[in-house]
């Protein structure tokens, strides 16, 4: 089946060649064509131009476009979205000024979340998971990384990756997984982590590649949680199995997770918001993605991640949602621009690089995502009757998308 969008107000993050990322002033460069077509044929892109190159011929399908933009959907390369319950009552407790890592010392946080994960059946964690999913879907999400990470035991972190999997099986959404065994530490592992890191490695990771149930392993290198030498060992055995790591890194303090991500060539680093000139040099010199996770930190109410600082060093970045219920309860990637331009400084432009192709790369999906390619996915959407593109970051709070397609077909 043939689609052609017509009559296209503007076409957006265009490409001749496939490219990887896109690095530092690179950023705020937006290859776009005005008065365009694009043609789908199935699930892929098959062509697109300026309406003076249209084809004339008939098609399955036409739209027509006018006064829209069209833009490659988000890729949200960083989301916990697999869980049971919410925990709006840590929301107060962080309103009266404990910290995340108080929170967590008395049971809250992640512990909170793996004893409702653990208690929960597959069937819950997956409607309740799909639901999210289709949400975000309405609002131009097109692929999706899950992480488990809220099991604490061997048999609730299989149960996780197994919904993601059903997941995988029956969302139109390109879905991958990450095994995040190494999220936290359980109350009765707390004077013991190297036995639970022990368990990770030994029990958790054979389990998990037996079953296939992951493409990515990741670990929680920070401040209160584990240590270089820990995340070292478990990255180690996970790659081991075909896990290719990720790292949650540097989110509570100089954690020296970034440096250990760069020496395992992790896909990405993630949150970063204590990151200095060391830590940028390590990154430069690497082909790991830094990536940003604005949610979170505005949230939390912490400190940002200086990413002017790394564009301007020549680092590409990528900015994902971080979708969980304790410290970014929102897949809403649509926000995640404006708070990229509000509290990152970041023009329009580079806001959606660094939620296109940049998180693309992020979860190893740029060969087929990202943008607007003759031969890549056709996952696009069609927005709202807007003035500029810019309207998409500076307009919040409202959906601004009219229609969305998945492997060519019109979902929303």
């Amino acid at each position: 089946m043939k689609t052609l969008i017509k009559n296209i107000k503007s076409l957006v993050q265009v490409e001749d060649k496939k490219r990887l990322a896109v690095c530092g002033e690179d950023m705020a460069k937006l290859p776009s064509i005005d008065n365009a077509y694009l043609l789908v044929n199935d699930d892929k892109i098959e062509d697109f131009g300026t309406m003076n190159d249209c084809p004339k011929e008939k098609f399955d399908k036409e739209i027509d476009a006018k006064n829209r933009f069209v833009l490659p959907s988000f890729c949200d390369s960083h989301t916990h979205l697999v869980y049971s319950g919410s925990r709006e009552i840590e929301y107060i407790d962080k309103i009266k000024g404990l910290s995340y890592e108080e929170i967590a010392k008395r049971g809250g946080g992640i512990v909170n979340s793996a004893l409702r994960v653990q208690k929960a059946s597959e069937e819950e964690l997956y409607d309740d998971a799909m639901q999210r999913l289709n949400s975000m879907i309405k609002m131009g999400t097109g692929a999706v990384e899950i992480k488990s990470g809220y099991g604490f035991t061997t048999e609730a972190e299989l149960k996780m990756l197994r919904v993601i999997k059903k997941l995988k099986e029956n969302s139109p959404l390109t879905i991958k997984s990450t095994f995040l065994g190494a999220h936290g530490v359980p109350l009765e592992y707390r004077d013991n982590v190297d036995g639970f890191v022990d368990k990770v490695i030994n029990e958790m990771i054979p389990k998990v590649a037996q079953e296939n149930l992951a493409e990515f392993i990741d670990v929680f290198c920070d401040k209160g949680f584990f240590t270089v030498e820990q995340t070292d060992r478990m990255l180690f055995a996970g790659m081991k199995y075909g896990l290719k790591p990720k790292i949650h890194a540097n989110e509570l303090d100089y954690s020296g997770g970034i440096e250990v991500g760069v020496k395992y060539n992790a896909l990405s680093v993630d949150h970063l918001e204590y990151t200095g000139k060391k830590e940028i040099a390590c990154l430069k010199a690497s082909q790991t993605m830094p990536t940003i996770l604005p949610g979170a930190a505005f949230f939390l109410n912490m400190k940002y991640c200086p990413a002017r600082d790394m564009i301007m060093a020549g680092l590409p970045i990528a900015m994902a949602s971080d979708f969980n219920p304790g410290s970014s309860p929102s897949g809403n990637m649509q926000l995640i621009l404006t708070f990229a331009c509000v509290n990152y400084k970041l023009t329009p432009q580079e806001a959606l690089n660094a939620t296109t192709m940049n998180s693309a790369y992020a979860m190893d999906v740029v060969d087929e995502l990202g943008s607007i390619c003759k031969g890549k996915k056709a996952n696009f959407y069609i927005t709202k009757d807007i003035p500029t593109i810019e309207y998409m970051p500076y307009f919040y709070g409202e959906n601004k998308i009219d229609r969305v397609f998945l492997n060519g077909k019109e979902i929303v």
